[in-house]
């Protein structure tokens, strides 16, 4: 077990790590300088993957988005939602595993449900991101968990 160690990580681009539904990119936190990078899940260079295996204490790969948890959240949110003409026509599109964009779209005329949205979506993606963190001992100090 090592020492707890406080990382300055780059919120924003770990957040689009944890944000990245594209199974074509591998995100990783690189445990010493706090940097965020992926490569591609074909990514043809040996030594690269030999180095991120003999070092996985300090290479972290960081999960893909979950979109289950997604999907949980938008129904979740589509539920809370007052305005039954919307509520209803939310609920159509809820199909299919990119829903979330046509969500943005019809709610970008609904401007006080799509902050109420982004404000969720974005503490679900920031706890899963700190929970992420602290299970590998991580605590960026920005965010004081």
């Amino acid at each position: 077990m090592h020492a707890m160690r406080n990382l300055e990580i780059v919120w924003e681009d770990l957040m689009e790590a944890f944000e990245n539904g594209d199974s074509d990119l591998i995100y990783f936190l690189d445990r010493e300088t706090g940097e965020v990078f992926s490569v591609p899940a074909e990514y043809d260079d040996e030594n690269f993957w030999d180095e991120v295996d003999s070092l996985d204490e300090r290479y972290l790969e960081i999960p893909p988005f979950d979109y289950g948890a997604e999907r949980q959240f938008v129904h979740t949110f589509i539920q809370g939602i007052t305005n039954e003409s919307l509520k209803a026509m939310l609920a159509r599109t809820f199909t299919g595993r990119h829903s979330h964009g046509r969500l943005n779209e019809i709610l970008s005329f609904y401007p006080e449900e799509l902050e109420r949205f982004q404000a969720i979506r974005e503490e679900l993606l920031t706890g899963r991101a700190g929970q992420w963190l602290e299970e590998h001992d991580i605590y960026p100090p920005e965010h004081g968990f």
